[in-house]
């Protein structure tokens, strides 16, 4: 787990550049020369007026219910208005508090509790039908001065830490889905993590935290959450064998979260075979922190790679019945903590600062079912008809496919004849024609259409009688 940064922006007036996957726009050019034709280009996004904040199509949230998951997002408290609320209501089914229920958010001075900003957040989550998970109640990180800066003997520790997890466990009983209970207790090389509880109190500190938080709300699901344990490795393996010993003495203990804080085209290859593990010995496995950061600035061919990245995390979880979640940390990268944590290195979400859908917001619905087509903003592609010369039987045409605002990677564009015209040869474009219904897509060598830039393709045509210009149909 990592503290995010909210350095939220108040514009919303960037519209969505889609990068990286095929797409198509919507516009209409209305050129009425002779020779040239009424162009509707088509597709389904629906972006709008600066502020507009929902992606087109089934929200995330549908799509992961239908396929018996949730998918999730870790949230501001103070940011649940506006743009940012919307976004979270609509497309998440869960709610992580980014620092809001850490130790030293609700107890910063020893019996001095501050619930506001937890409560806003599961308040928010009723109102809103999703679930919360609770974080995170030990871990090493984020703690009062109070608690770090004391003496205390195992027995008082202990004592703190029970009535911490007691308090507020107890607190939020029955409005919390999951909890994780612990926190990155690990090593990269598989040993227990040097900390205050596990020098205080030893490995013993995990089972009893997780036997408090029991007993403080039985219905709760409780989690161990640590990152680089997303692979198969000596840092996973540690926490499956400490998993493996607690079930088999009876602590109770209900999932295993994998943060995945990845870096941009290193998904593990053993993700679902590790997911599947934890899932065979008995537990639930929750994706918890997942972002995927790569080196600034962001380009169309880093975006398309995070979307695969993000489509390939979903799809593991996906693949494994018990894997019942996913969750992004922070949806946006004006929320995010990666810049901060990691110089040079950001856009790590599936939305951008601008609160606009990348391309690993369609990553992420393919993997559960949806469209995995990016829509550009209205307007931004569009194609354009045109007669170039024309002959007694016969005639050249032209299509030129544009961008201003987005670009594609790979573009299909379909007509209707209305005088009986035939297509007789193309170049640059691959063409079909069934009766009047023609259709053409790019070349392997010209799918891309950078924002800003145009291509096009020609034909020969044959016609008799008149050569009326057909409307194009881009998408």
């Amino acid at each position: 787990m990592r503290s995010s940064r909210t350095f939220l922006k108040a514009g919303l007036a960037a519209l969505l550049t889609a990068v990286g996957l095929c797409t198509a726009g919507t516009g209409t050019s209305t050129a009425q020369a002779a020779g040239t034709g009424t162009v509707q280009a088509v597709g389904t996004g629906t972006a709008q007026a600066a502020g507009t904040v929902q992606a087109a199509g089934t929200p995330l949230r549908d799509l992961a219910a239908a396929r018996g998951k949730v998918i999730g997002t870790a949230v501001t408290g103070t940011a649940l208005t506006g743009g940012y609320g919307d976004i979270t209501g609509t497309q998440f089914g869960s709610l992580t508090p980014g620092n809001a229920m850490k130790w030293e958010s609700v107890e910063p001075a020893q019996g001095s509790f501050n619930w506001t900003e937890a409560d806003r957040i599961v308040a928010f989550a009723q109102a809103h039908d999703q679930q919360v998970r609770g974080h995170t109640l030990v871990w090493h990180s984020q703690n009062p001065s109070w608690l770090t800066n004391g003496s205390w003997t195992p027995a008082q520790l202990g004592s703190l830490l029970q009535n911490h997890i007691g308090t507020e466990v107890g607190r939020y009983k029955g409005r919390i889905a999951a909890w994780d209970v612990v926190n990155e207790p690990f090593n990269e090389d598989g040993t227990y993590r040097s900390s205050l509880w596990y020098n205080g109190l030893g490995s013993g500190y995990i089972a009893n935290a997780l036997t408090w938080a029991h007993a403080a709300d039985p219905g709760a699901k409780l989690y161990i959450n640590d990152y680089n344990v997303e692979g198969v490795g000596a840092k996973s393996t540690a926490l499956y064998n400490l998993v493996r010993s607690l079930k088999q003495q009876g602590v109770p203990i209900d999932g295993v979260g994998l943060q995945a804080h990845l870096i941009l085209g290193q998904v593990p290859s053993t993700l679902q075979q590790n997911i599947q593990r934890f899932a065979d010995l008995g537990v639930d496995v929750a994706i918890t922190e997942l972002d995927v950061r790569m080196q600034l600035p962001a380009d169309r061919t880093k975006l398309a790679q995070q979307a695969a990245d993000f489509k390939s995390v979903v799809a593991a979880c996906a693949a494994v019945t018990r894997c019942v979640n996913v969750t992004v940390w922070g949806f946006t990268d004006a929320d995010s903590w990666v810049p901060g944590t990691f110089p040079g290195y950001g856009a790590a979400t599936p939305y951008d600062e601008n609160y606009q859908p990348k391309p690993a917001y369609y990553g992420i619905a393919e993997a559960l079912g949806g469209s995995g087509t990016t829509p550009p903003p209205t307007g931004a592609c569009s194609a354009a008809y045109s007669v170039t010369s024309q002959w007694n039987s016969g005639f050249t045409g032209q299509v030129r496919i544009s961008c201003s605002g987005a670009s594609l990677s790979s573009w299909k564009v379909s007509w209707s004849y209305g005088g009986g015209q035939r297509i007789t040869q193309a170049w640059n474009a691959t063409c079909a024609q069934s009766g009047a219904a023609v259709s053409c897509t790019n070349a392997s060598y010209n799918g891309a259409v950078p924002d800003g830039g145009s291509v096009t393709f020609g034909f020969n045509g044959s016609w008799s009688g008149s050569n009326p210009v057909p409307t194009v149909t881009l998408g």
